[in-house]
């Protein structure tokens, strides 16, 4: 799937922007139901659920913040249904690890093979994702001149969004 500058610009402002989230959540997760399907993937209740779970939030969520809300709903208690949970959901394409708060995010674009970049609050933890192209700019031209082929990349951005943003300049 080849996308274009001007999509990965606008998938960056929506993780940021005022959307309609409940849209936004209930396409995500009929993305991923589809993609199971698709590929004979079993989307059990609790992998669906967390994948609910960080579709809900535009901010990357711990394995025990996810666990918490597992076990609230009668879902499971031990960490190992949060963990085969998202390792399920992050090998298939649907979330990603955002290695910077050693936390998941659900991937804006499931099951598109693509190199994510990640756009992340340092005042709110929303993360928005964004996709790069590793092989080529500055980070391309270093590999090319070591000899080195890119395979995989993760690119992590710290910052802060456009609300976070304004309340600093106004001073709230």
């Amino acid at each position: 799937m080849t996308r274009s500058p001007t999509d990965t610009t606008q998938d960056a402002a929506k993780g940021f922007a005022h959307h309609d989230h409940a849209h936004c959540v209930s396409d995500g997760v009929a993305a991923v139901a589809a993609q199971c399907a698709e590929k004979k993937l079993q989307l059990t209740p609790v992998r669906r659920r967390v994948a609910e779970i960080l579709l809900s939030e535009h901010r990357a969520m711990g394995a025990y913040e996810i666990l918490d809300i597992l076990r609230e709903e009668g879902l499971g208690s031990q960490p190992p249904v949060a963990y085969r949970a998202l390792d399920f959901l992050v090998k298939h394409g649907f979330a990603h690890k955002v290695e910077r708060l050693n936390a998941f995010v659900a991937c804006a674009h499931p099951g598109a093979a693509h190199t994510p970049a990640f756009l992340i609050c340092r005042t709110c933890n929303k993360v928005a994702e964004a996709e790069t192209r590793p092989a080529e700019g500055l980070l391309g031209e270093a590999a090319a001149a070591a000899g080195f082929q890119i395979e995989q990349a993760v690119v992590e951005a710290e910052g802060l969004c456009p609300l976070c943003a304004d309340d600093a300049e106004t001073g709230k």
